[in-house]
């Protein structure tokens, strides 16, 4: 009796049916005749709500419903929510669908009014948007349904209590793959470069048979033999992509609600997806004031689940970043000339002074590449009409720091570090682009 009574909901007709009643009860005291068709109206609404009660009550499974995600969110993307519903009732209902989204979201909108016929089915669809790896936990979907009399409600709850992590962009991952796949990459704004020379090494030289590309023939090794020799090749063996993510106090910094170290964290695992994909091998290292993780590069079955895994497990407090860390690891771990991908961020010209020597004993052992961060607040001041003294020297601070960017990026090029600076929204690309031109110039 309990459970069926924290089921019932009075709506505000109902509530509005009582409360024209009770004033028309205080208006029979100075008009008696009315008294008896007060009660009149009484009795008829207390048998519409028994009438109503029946309606919703008399069905014991009324309704069905299912919230239904994928096992794990994709961060910075949407990711679609459907909640699915059966009708057991042979009249229309009305339903109210409240859906409890985790504490991250701060949602307390999502609200769904729905119209289901008898015996039918229907499916709610919304998209969420984290920005934050971690664990999500998600409550119940509360409805209330109504028959055509709408007078009171019957509450349910399905699917409550689901606990569902959040991992690095897996969508963006897939995206980019079967782009890569179906050769659509210049869809996204991939730059198709002409690749200088050709893929393969020198392996072996064999006696020529039919078929063998007359262009291979080796015209030394067929005077010694007095027999036609052709040279075989095989593909380029893999080349190692190291994704360098700086966990420091310089990537808190928020674009869109997430930070820059999470859009770091998505772009590496889309550029270690296509290295693989691409025949090399892609590792990864994390860092602040001490090493975090290490992942040596491969490119077997799995090599892509452990990054994956990697990344999501990152935690950062966010402190100094200490690149002699860093480089010690590099010089000690990797032993073979790599591709460095350096994800990070430089405010000023000072700030890359004092990294400078760390930056450039590795690129003597290594190819590396120095990924910073534009500004987007300040590029959109620069381009507003200034009408006031203020405005004058905000775009003047902007456009300072703005230089500040560009000498940086003329800094490392004149010690020969590739640099790419760009918009958060568009590091994926840029970093793909960058190592696309590297892998055309034969530099890895």
């Amino acid at each position: 009796m309990i459970k069926l009574i924290r089921s019932l909901f009075l709506t505000n007709r109902l509530f509005t049916a009582l409360g024209s009643i009770a004033v028309l009860f205080v208006i029979s005291f100075i008009v008696p005749e009315i008294f008896f068709f007060i009660q009149l109206l009484f009795f008829v609404l207390l048998a519409a709500v028994a009438t109503d009660f029946l309606l919703l009550y008399r069905v014991k499974k009324g309704l069905e419903g299912e919230r239904t995600l994928a096992d794990r969110l994709s961060n910075g993307d949407e990711n679609e929510i459907q909640i699915h519903f059966h009708s057991y009732y042979t009249f229309k209902i009305l339903l109210r669908v409240f859906d409890e989204t985790p504490d991250q979201f701060q949602r307390r909108d999502v609200e769904f009014n729905l119209v289901m016929p008898g015996g039918t089915s229907k499916v709610i669809r919304y998209f969420l948007r984290p920005v934050k790896r971690g664990e999500y936990s998600f409550g119940a979907v509360n409805v209330l349904v109504h028959s055509p009399l709408q007078l009171i409600a019957r509450k349910f709850r399905f699917s409550a209590d689901k606990l569902v992590p959040v991992y690095p962009s897996y969508i963006q991952m897939r995206r980019y793959e079967l782009l890569a796949i179906h050769h659509r990459l210049t869809d996204t704004g991939i730059k198709k470069i002409r690749r200088i020379g050709h893929n393969q090494e020198f392996e072996l030289i064999k006696e020529y048979v039919s078929g063998d590309d007359f262009r291979t023939v080796n015209w030394k090794a067929t005077a010694r033999r007095s027999r036609l020799m052709v040279n075989q090749y095989q593909d380029e063996r893999s080349q190692a992509v190291y994704s360098l993510i700086d966990k420091g106090r310089v990537m808190q910094m928020p674009f869109h609600g997430m930070s820059l170290l999470d859009y770091a964290i998505n772009a590496s695992l889309v550029i270690s997806n296509i290295a693989v994909k691409k025949s090399d091998k892609a590792g990864l290292i994390t860092f602040q004031d001490k090493i975090g993780s290490f992942l040596p590069a491969g490119r077997l079955s799995n090599q892509m689940t452990v990054i994956q895994e990697t990344l999501y497990n990152q935690k950062t407090a966010f402190l100094e970043t200490d690149y002699s860390t860093l480089y010690s690891m590099v010089r000690k771990s990797i032993s073979h000339r790599s591709l460095l991908l350096l994800f990070t961020n430089f405010e000023s010209i000072h700030g890359l002074k004092r990294q400078l020597p760390y930056l450039m004993n590795l690129n003597r052992a290594h190819l590396l590449v120095v990924i910073f961060f534009e500004n987007t607040e300040l590029k959109s001041l620069l381009e507003n009409k200034t009408e006031d003294l203020k405005e004058i020297y905000f775009q003047a601070t902007a456009e300072r720091f703005s230089y500040e960017k560009k000498l940086i990026v003329r800094e490392l090029q004149k010690h020969k570090i590739h640099t790419i600076l760009t918009a958060p929204e568009k590091l994926t690309v840029n970093t793909i682009n960058k190592y696309l031109e590297l892998k055309a110039r034969n530099l890895i």
